[in-house]
């Protein structure tokens, strides 16, 4: 089948598209990534895997799939105090994305997928996509992107991490002029951490000074295999979705 970008079809294309395609609807984060990386690396990293994973799975899916615009902002209050972040309440975030699936449903669409690129998205797009399919005739499925590098040969690459080795890697793959120069961080501080359990602490961005591992270790090289690697597994994910849904 084909890709298309919803921004580019007038409304009469889109009606005769919607009811039988799949939407794909990118979101990131417009936050701090330390002071190497572009605020807009988690929305330039959901759209790049989306886009060409979409591209990929279109050779052999059963259906047409919508990119919808990347959503560019998030939530992301735990970086408000590095500046640099622009950040949606969870509550605006669950209300912004229900309305979003809302107006998919509302133009024909039945199948939306949220790749998410944003670790502060990860309950509230699980939340609207149950929220959503129950409000609207519309079923929704939810991904977080960086899941599709398992399997990868990651070495002692933390995944995802915050604006470290991974994302690095990946952004210098993808548009090495929005990486500074990178320093050596030092000794990583010890967050406090119990199997099986989720633990959220303000104090541990500002101890890890707003990235998660060491940046230094990225390389364009290994970004690029995550990449492709992680793209071929979004696409066989994609390709599934369209014959399940």
């Amino acid at each position: 089948m084909s890709v298309v970008r919803w921004q580019a079809q007038t409304r009469e294309q889109l009606s005769a598209l919607l009811p039988e395609a799949v939407v794909v609807l990118p979101i990131g984060a417009t936050e701090q990534h330390g002071p190497h990386l572009a605020t807009g690396t988690d929305a330039l990293l959901a759209e790049t895997a989306a886009t060409r994973a979409a591209e990929v799975a279109a050779a052999s899916a059963t259906r047409t799939f919508v990119l919808a615009p990347t959503l560019p902002i998030g939530a992301s209050d735990h970086h408000l105090p590095f500046g640099g972040t622009i950040s949606l309440r969870p509550e605006t975030l669950l209300a912004l994305l229900l309305d979003v699936a809302r107006s998919v449903a509302d133009c024909g669409g039945r199948r939306l997928v949220i790749v998410n690129g944003h670790g502060g998205n990860r309950g509230i797009c699980s939340a609207a996509a149950a929220a959503a399919s129950v409000r609207s005739p519309i079923t929704v499925a939810y991904l977080d992107y960086w899941d599709a590098a398992a399997g990868a040969d990651l070495g002692a690459t933390p995944l995802p991490g915050h604006a470290g080795g991974f994302e690095t890697s990946l952004v210098l793959a993808v548009d090495p002029t929005l990486v500074q120069e990178r320093t050596p961080r030092g000794a990583v501080p010890v967050v406090p951490s119990v199997p099986g359990v989720e633990i959220q602490r303000q104090a541990s961005w500002h101890e890890q000074k707003g990235f998660t591992d060491e940046p230094a270790n990225a390389d364009a090289q290994q970004g690029k295999e995550w990449l492709d690697h992680l793209v071929s597994t979004l696409a066989g994910q994609l390709v599934a979705l369209a014959a399940a849904l």
